[in-house]
């Protein structure tokens, strides 16, 4: 055990194990993902983040240790987050012929995100910390974390959040799309985009180009315009 003990301790001090542990965190959930089918409740996202959670749990392992080996997955989101223009593009004349509808749809959305995620937390009796940290939760984590610091909430929290946020909606987001019988695949890709951001984006381009063409260019909007609305909404309100 002594000995075991001892390669454990040389192999954790070298990024390259965080991040190869990461990736195969990552392969396993898809592995499970596609083993059922491509079902939604199945995310790989979320079975990664279990393996992981749990795998440090376990090692007793320091987050920023960890960090120090997974900082290269997240250097990779930047072009990612980028190359999501590329299907955008390829869409760009059905933007174009919808630009009015996407506008309002958007507008409404976010909103809708905004409002029912901080009203449902001050009727549960949530802290002021943690009503301000939630508002922006349905935008990419960087973009929501600067909104929450900006209007006074936890900046930490917010990004927990945005994760959760993320995961629910591309779970359950297909599933509530299907009960309310919506096929259109724009529309689908924009409800997508807007309440679950990238992650829903990611699950979005899996299952057809056109709804995650849309769900893309959702949440760069909604991250605008949540940048936007949720400073003047709180002051709003505040005053």
């Amino acid at each position: 055990m002594s000995g075991l003990r001892d390669i454990w301790v040389y192999l954790s001090a070298s990024p390259l194990l965080h991040l190869t542990l990461t990736l195969i965190a990552y392969q396993a959930g898809v592995f499970i993902y596609r083993r059922a089918g491509l079902n939604p409740l199945c995310n790989p996202v979320l079975i990664a983040v279990v393996l992981l959670v749990g795998a440090l749990v376990l090692t007793g392992t320091r987050y920023e240790t960890y960090f120090a080996g997974a900082q290269f997955v997240h250097f990779l989101l930047g072009p990612a987050t980028v190359a999501l223009a590329l299907p955008l593009y390829r869409q760009i004349e059905r933007v174009k012929s919808s630009a009015g509808a996407l506008i309002v749809s958007l507008l409404a959305g976010s909103l809708t995100g905004i409002m029912t995620a901080v009203g449902l937390a001050w009727v549960l009796g949530a802290s002021r910390d943690a009503v301000l940290s939630i508002a922006p939760k349905s935008v990419t984590a960087p973009v929501a974390m600067g909104i929450s610091e900006q209007i006074g909430g936890l900046p930490s929290l917010t990004a927990v959040l945005v994760i959760l946020t993320g995961i629910l909606g591309s779970m359950l987001g297909p599933i509530l799309l299907n009960l309310m019988r919506v096929r259109d695949w724009p529309s689908r890709g924009l409800a997508i985009g807007t309440a679950s951001h990238g992650i829903g984006t990611a699950r979005a381009l899996q299952v057809n180009d056109v709804a995650g063409a849309f769900s893309g260019l959702a949440m760069g909007l909604n991250a605008l315009a949540t940048a936007v609305l949720v400073p003047l909404l709180w002051r709003l309100f505040a005053g």
